[in-house]
């Protein structure tokens, strides 16, 4: 079951083997025992990989889910002491979180588990729910959406979106605006902007909101990260549109200010994902735990913002 599983996640003998800590000759040995005893071919080979034949595929999230319950049901019982526990968690999120999540972590495993590691990977572009098993991630931080039957959520916060400037921008300061205040209409879709995109895209929800009354921004420049979207702005005349909590910290550290858009934009929910495997697991469970109470202090406020 597990070299069935491993080869549907790697499309590969080799890489399977590398999963499960096994040879290559010993995977393709186990691949033809499955393919005798199941009577079905199983995989075809598509140039390097191994493609699911329809059985194959249509066995493949059930597969998973059992593995996940036997790993559950014959997990040894165990009491969890973060002083002395030993291990690594994965997390896979936008850089966001580089500066609202890490810093806290850091300081929270210094102090209460010292022996465990935390480590911050990229989302998967386009496919978030994808970073757990492409990453092998314990935990995805990513807005709410679908997901598969074999993962499970639970909800941090809401981010509504402010509209950052350098200081002193010659436009905004023209138009008599201060910080705080909500940038009209046509000052926002005239000024160039700078848009958030891992994927690389020049529209986001912010235009899918400007749609909404019929108007278009003009955005100049995407980046892959928060912070790349941030320095940028600090040293332009080019303006973006980023998650309020964000905006808060670093403003006064880059040389920012913040304001409103004209438009209204319905604030994501962001929400922990993981395994459902993993639900059980001590380790998992003290540090998602621990995560998820570190997040959820950044919802606060945010019903006074979005009103």
């Amino acid at each position: 079951m597990r070299v069935l599983d491993a080869i549907l996640r790697e499309g590969s003998t080799v890489q399977a083997g590398k999963r499960l800590n096994m040879s290559q000759s010993a995977v393709s040995g186990a691949l033809a025992r499955l393919r005798h005893a199941l009577k079905d071919e199983l995989f075809v080979r598509h140039g390097n990989r191994l493609v699911p034949a329809d059985y194959a595929r249509s066995i493949e999230l059930p597969l998973r889910e059992e593995l996940d319950r036997l790993a559950i049901l014959f997990a040894p019982p165990s009491m969890f002491d973060p002083t002395t526990a030993e291990g690594t968690f994965r997390i896979t999120a936008s850089d966001f979180f580089a500066e609202m999540l890490m810093p806290a972590l850091a300081d929270l495993l210094r102090k209460q588990a010292p022996n465990i590691r935390a480590q911050l990977v990229d989302l998967v572009p386009s496919s978030y729910i994808d970073s757990l098993e492409k990453y092998h991630a314990d935990l995805a931080l990513i807005p709410n959406q679908p997901f598969p039957d074999w993962a499970s959520s639970q909800p941090l916060f809401y981010s509504t979106f402010v509209v950052i400037t350098r200081r002193s921008h010659p436009q905004l300061t023209a138009a008599g605006l201060r910080p705080g205040e909500i940038v009209p209409m046509e000052l926002f879709c005239e000024i160039g902007h700078v848009l958030f995109s891992p994927e690389g895209n020049f529209s986001a929800m912010g235009d899918a909101a400007l749609a909404r009354v019929g108007r278009r921004r003009k955005v100049m420049m995407t980046l892959p990260v928060f912070s790349g979207v941030c320095r940028a702005v600090a040293e332009s005349d080019l303006i973006a549109l980023v998650p309020r909590q964000l905006a808060e910290r670093v403003a006064s550290q880059i040389g920012l200010e913040t304001y409103y858009p004209p438009m209204p934009i319905e604030p994501p929910l962001i929400i922990a994902v993981w395994h459902r495997r993993s639900t059980s697991s001590p380790l998992h469970r003290w540090i998602r735990e621990r995560i998820i109470g570190l997040m959820r202090p950044l919802n606060e406020g945010e019903r006074t913002a979005i009103a």
